[in-house]
């Protein structure tokens, strides 16, 4: 019997996370928002999490378990958003969960202005919280903080609409120059996308840190969008995550790969001015970032590899033209270090 199209499709790669999961598809069971559906990947576990997906697949027809071969988060996403009916897609991490009213209050600004996209945040405080409970040695698979008992009127939950939302994203931590309200970092599960928008949009597979190119290629899609303050998803530390247990050499060649995407696309297809602008916001602090992980490298062998990956980009042209000081300062440094 094929099921009813539900609103939204809820993407949830899943690997590994025995411990977190059930916290996590809780959340979705408790939301007040029923017409969902979660499409959970198992990703080529080796724990018992195609047990837990199995038990809460029996239990609510809601849950679809997918199985597969091992292929990495992108790989995950990109599979489960093939299994997607809903008319909106959200991705959710398995070692995180959501707020009950995510689903009901971000259905309800998106279709308040016929937006693609409705933003939201993570609850800042509670992270910085598990993440201190986390290093003190104690076990945080169970915890769970104040503002999920918070109950929100959503006719009341304050919102802003933006045609122009690559304006008000930054990769940065200070927001000089970027219009308010601010979205900072690529976040890929902080949001709420019409299918459309999304549908035909996969993440790079292979590589980690792939929320960055995705991200930077649907900004470019210039969505209606809307964003709201409210701290609806709860981001867990993981210090077992796929970035958190990756070599510095991996994160150079993943962040490689989406520099070199993102700068063909957006030299290609942004304007002058929204190009120069995600050159400050995006391209530079990620190569910053490239540059930081080479100072990790502790053998010749990497450190050569990671000098011709990064003369690749070098010679393509990501680092023409420098947006900053800054930017200067770390040319310099590349220039040096490819020689």
């Amino acid at each position: 019997m094929q099921k009813n199209k539900p609103v939204i499709s809820i993407i949830i790669p899943v690997y590994n996370v025995a411990q977190f999961l059930p916290r996590c598809l809780d959340s979705l069971l408790n939301q007040t928002f029923k017409d969902w559906e979660a499409i959970c990947v198992n990703d080529g576990s080796i724990d018992n999490s195609a047990d837990i997906l199995a038990e809460y697949g029996a239990r609510d027809s809601r849950f679809t378990v997918v199985n597969k071969k091992n292929g990495g988060i992108s790989d995950a996403r990109n599979v489960g958003v093939g299994y997607a009916m809903g008319d909106y897609i959200m991705y959710l991490d398995s070692d995180d969960f959501i707020h009950p009213q995510a689903l009901e209050i971000m259905h309800y600004v998106v279709g308040h202005e016929s937006a693609e996209m409705a933003l939201f945040r993570f609850d800042e405080t509670f992270h910085k919280f598990a993440r201190k409970i986390m290093r003190s040695g104690h076990d945080i698979s169970h915890l769970l903080p104040p503002k999920r008992n918070i109950v929100y009127n959503k006719m009341r939950v304050r919102f802003w609409e933006t045609g122009n939302i690559l304006m008000h994203c930054t990769e940065r931590n200070r927001g000089f120059g970027v219009r308010r309200p601010v979205r900072r970092h690529c976040f890929v599960v902080l949001g709420l996308y019409r299918r459309e928008l999304v549908i035909n949009m996969p993440f790079i597979r292979g590589i980690i840190m792939e929320d960055f190119p995705w991200w930077s290629a649907i900004l470019l899609r210039r969505p209606r969008t809307v964003i709201t303050k409210l701290p609806l998803y709860f981001y867990m530390p993981n210090t077992s995550s796929v970035l958190n247990s990756s070599k510095a050499l991996r994160v150079i060649e993943s962040l490689a790969v989406g520099l070199e995407y993102v700068y063909d696309l957006y030299s290609k297809q942004a304007s002058q001015i929204e190009f120069e602008y995600y050159k400050r916001e995006f391209l530079w602090p990620f190569i910053i970032i490239v540059m930081r992980k080479v100072r990790e490298l502790d053998n010749l062998k990497d450190i050569n590899m990671a000098k011709k990956i990064i003369k690749k980009l070098y010679t393509h042209g990501v680092m023409d033209n420098p947006p900053n000081l800054r930017a200067r300062r770390y040319l310099r440094r590349i220039q040096d270090f490819i020689r």
